[in-house]
């Protein structure tokens, strides 16, 4: 008897830590729904999916050059797609904007074209990862350029933004029209 309950003490003390440190695990759940929950209405699951950002790898910094992950004609049919007014985008680049040295410079996905004749340009900024990769945020703003009259516009930049446009030939009557929007559908399904 003595034996038994020696050794019943012994499994009760080898039990006390077991079970302080499962009664320290909380099994219920509190706090506010998951924004992801699915919503029992069609509707609201749409809107709830429209407002969500969709980020796309675009490219990474390698030694300050960059590598394109994306092929660039991938690229310039969804610029294509993005006008959507007939514009024919025929080059797309990542440009570095960067102020001075000790600003953060920001990346610009740019494409250019042209449309009846007249010179069209987008600008998306894009994000820079912490491993120097470069996304596009479908809640990214899009600068858009039509020019009137100008063979060439060109983005003019503030403290790494774009804050305007400057005609390339400064011929009397011509100009560039910038118009931002607040997001972009590049690559939103």
């Amino acid at each position: 008897m003595k034996v038994f309950s020696r050794s019943a003490l012994y499994l009760a003390l080898l039990a006390l830590p077991f079970l302080g440190v499962l009664s320290a695990c909380e099994t219920t759940k509190r706090g506010f729904p998951e924004v992801s929950s699915p919503s029992k209405d069609p509707e609201e699951e749409a809107n709830r999916r429209k407002r969500e950002g969709v980020s796309t790898q675009l490219a990474r910094l390698n030694e300050g050059k960059i590598e394109y992950i994306m092929p660039r004609a991938q690229l310039a049919t969804a610029f294509i797609r993005e006008f959507n007014d007939g514009t024919v985008v025929d080059k797309t680049m990542i440009r570095k904007v960067q102020e001075s040295a000790k600003d953060k410079p920001i990346y610009y996905l740019v494409g250019m074209g042209l449309r009846d004749g007249m010179f069209r340009s987008m600008a998306i900024p894009l994000i820079t990862s912490t491993d120097k990769t470069l996304y596009l945020s479908s809640h990214a703003e899009r600068y858009v350029i039509t020019s009137v009259g100008c063979s060439f516009c060109y983005f003019s930049f503030e403290k790494n933004q774009i804050t305007g446009t400057t005609c390339g030939d400064n011929s009397g009557g011509s100009r560039c029209d910038l118009v931002v929007e607040n997001s972009n559908n590049l690559f939103r399904k």
